[in-house]
């Protein structure tokens, strides 16, 4: 089965996304358009997080509070693809 990903921007200084992309290419175009500073990251769909870093061994379960849902819901991954922007451009 092919993983589904989405693009996901959250600009600088805001704790919501401000746009949701279903390719690269939009989201690009989106934050060139605006001169946009902050984060793109790219989310896979139909799964958390949690489960999609342990599921691709980016994550490994080495106690037990890492299996409550205080951890589980703040979780997030550096092996996420993500990209920086500064005005518009990627740093």
């Amino acid at each position: 089965m092919k993983d589904n990903y989405i693009y996901v921007f959250i600009g600088k200084n805001s704790g919501f996304p401000s746009g949701i992309f279903t390719t690269l290419e939009k989201a690009l175009e989106w934050i060139k358009k605006y001169s946009l500073s902050g984060i793109l990251n790219k989310y896979p769909v139909d799964i958390g997080l949690y489960d999609w870093a342990v599921q691709k061994d980016f994550f490994t379960v080495e106690n037990e509070y890492q299996k409550r849902s205080e951890f589980v819901q703040r979780f997030t991954c550096a092996s996420m693809e993500h990209l920086h922007f500064e005005n518009g451009k990627q740093n």
